[in-house]
């Protein structure tokens, strides 16, 4: 037998023995003044202990507690405990044609969400990301800490990587780099299929590397086409690409060894994904570790004091025993008096709160949460606060509140951004609008509710309707200076007449004088239009030669197609960002058909 908190008896074994000896050492205030003799003779007998008796069996109780509290135990030898795992890696295409929204709210959402929801299911899994498009990026190696994973994830846009396309391959070699070690290697494939239209260079390379392909199709036959930030339409020689579901990237999966299911709008999808990993898988041991196995004992001393105690009270006079159960409820009471005292006010302050709440008494509601947040502060308590805000129309400070709110609970940070955008709504301003947009889209990337897409679509409009007022208004102003401008211009054409009118009869009088002059200069007219327009002939062409060459200057200036891609690569090349490039650049050649997503 051992002791698993030894400490106990080294630290207050002595301590209590000294204790006991002083007080069974003392006499009675009776002994004092009588012998023992005469004491037996005067004391009357009943069934009752002596104080000796009483004060030895609460020592072997104070005794027996000790050994319960350090712990007592046989040793049962070690057992070897093995940490195993199917390691997986997620590779999400964040190709543009992700944006297609032929799948609520689009591709890209819906392979985060699908992604997200693997991390949670499988909690026991390293599990690691890789964002892939035209190249590949690590963007978490293999981790347990699925917290980190499911941030670094949700980051992940389509413009984290600036070179356009989807190249499978490329990702297949990251794979491999990621997890080398490993003997076979596990992938999740989240992407639309790109638009390639057979796989057999990577399905090869696949088979080669020991890698298993799962593949989670998203998108739909029927495609959509791919909406930019700016409202419009991707195009591909001034015609709207369609973005359709690349069935063809089954045979990845298949012939690899894996397995091809497309997407739902349930986790069904991503459940069922699981199963077949985990029963296709083999998980690889990680590390053991040899954990000590007890049989406990504290039980049996434990057990014994309580049985000895309850025979040391139960002989005691009956003013002896209400002292010693007020001592004894005292001393419980004493440990826990502060906690169970602060514990039942919260309880009483809450109810307050909600009753004063639900009966739209919000002002005492605020303060009442108020009053409690200093007891124990709490993402809950400040959402409550903030909701009593709202209610009492203090958008402004309700607004505060909601943006510091951070629930661990998905659920209930989908409903905190809802409020949030709610309070920006009040505003009505157009930055206000925006972000309340942003906060929607927010709650929805979490959970879908019928109540915040309704919202969502209405602000939209109101957003739409404030920049058709804003062309009107600019309409309705243009309309009024041109007004203006007329009736100026009215104004100086009717003084212009007047003048004009003057002018004719002092003309007419001078037009025949002028006739007679203007015979003779008729033939020296001529000469000088002749070289008037050999000049102006002249100068055309020296013009149209100077534009010759502006144009000429600007066309160098003008960046071609080749250089427009190189600077591309070396923008993604140099770009700062948490990817990780890991395969080679320029290893693969450039597809001039291929689609520019």
């Amino acid at each position: 037998m051992s002791f698993l908190h030894p400490e106990f008896l080294y630290y207050i074994l002595l301590p209590m023995l000294l204790f006991f000896t002083l007080l069974l050492r003392k006499k009675s205030a009776q002994e004092t003044y009588f012998s023992s003799e005469v004491m037996s003779k005067l004391r009357v007998t009943a069934n009752t202990l002596t104080l000796k008796t009483r004060n030895w069996l609460f020592l072997v109780v104070g005794i027996l507690i000790l050994l319960a509290l350090s712990g007592p135990v046989i040793d049962e030898g070690t057992v070897e405990i093995k940490a195993k795992s199917a390691d997986i890696m997620v590779a999400l295409d964040i190709s543009d044609s992700m944006l297609a929204e032929d799948v609520y709210p689009n591709r890209l959402k819906l392979a985060k969400q699908k992604a997200l929801e693997l991390l949670k299911l499988a909690p026991s899994e390293r599990i690691g990301v890789i964002g892939f498009a035209k190249n590949s990026y690590l963007v978490s190696p293999l981790s347990f800490d699925s917290h980190a994973v499911a941030f670094l994830l949700r980051e992940l846009r389509t413009d984290s990587i600036t070179e356009k396309g989807t190249n499978f391959l490329s990702m297949l070699q990251v794979v491999d780099k990621s997890i080398k070690k490993e003997s076979k290697k596990y992938l999740l494939i989240l992407t639309d299929g790109g638009d390639k239209e057979e796989f057999s260079q990577e399905i090869e390379y696949a088979n080669e590397k020991n890698i298993v392909v799962f593949v989670l199709a998203l998108g739909t036959s029927k495609g959509a086409p791919i909406k930019r930030e700016d409202g419009s339409f991707l195009k591909q020689n001034g015609t709207v690409l369609i973005s359709k579901l690349n069935e063809n990237i089954s045979t990845l999966a298949t012939k690899t060894g894996g397995v091809y299911i497309e997407s739902v709008n349930s986790n069904a999808d991503i459940k069922a994904m699981l199963r077949e990993i985990e029963a296709k898988s083999e998980k690889k041991e990680l590390k053991s570790q040899e954990v000590k196995r007890y049989i406990p004992l504290f039980y049996f001393p434990l057990g014994f004091a309580l049985f000895l105690l309850l025979i040391a009270t139960s002989s005691l006079g009956k003013n002896r025993k209400k002292n010693i159960a007020t001592g004894l409820m005292m001393a419980f009471t004493f440990g826990l008096t502060q906690d169970v005292e602060a514990g039942v006010t919260d309880f009483m302050l809450l109810n307050k709160a909600k009753e004063a709440y639900e009966t739209q008494a919000y002002e005492q509601a605020e303060a009442l949460y108020e009053k409690y947040s200093k007891v124990s502060k709490s993402a809950e308590v400040d959402y409550n606060i903030a909701n009593a805000l709202y209610k009492q129309k203090k958008y402004k400070e309700a607004q505060k509140l909601y943006e510091k709110i951070n629930f661990d609970e998905p659920k209930k940070q989908a409903k905190n951004y809802a409020n949030l955008g709610n309070t920006y709504v009040k505003s009505k301003s157009e930055e206000g609008l925006q972000k309340a947009v942003e906060a929607y889209e927010k709650s929805l990337e979490i959970e879908d509710d019928k109540d915040v897409k309704e919202n969502l679509e209405a602000v939209k409009k109101m957003i739409k309707e404030q920049e058709k007022q804003k062309d009107k208004n600019k309409d309705d102003t243009k309309e009024k200076q041109d007004k203006k401008d007329n009736k100026e211009k009215s104004d100086k054409d009717e003084k212009k007449d007047k003048s004009e009118k003057k002018d004719k009869s002092e003309k007419d009088e001078k037009s025949d004088s002028k006739d007679k002059s203007e015979a003779k200069d008729k033939k020296s007219d001529k000469k000088s239009e002749e070289k008037k327009k050999k000049d102006e002939t002249k100068e055309i062409k020296d013009n149209n030669s100077t534009q010759q060459e502006t144009q000429a200057k600007d066309m160098k200036n003008i960046m071609s197609d080749e250089e427009e891609k190189k600077w591309l690569k070396k923008l993604s090349k140099e770009q700062s960002t948490f990817l990780y490039k890991l395969n080679d650049d320029n290893k693969f050649e450039d597809n001039t058909d291929e689609k520019p997503w």
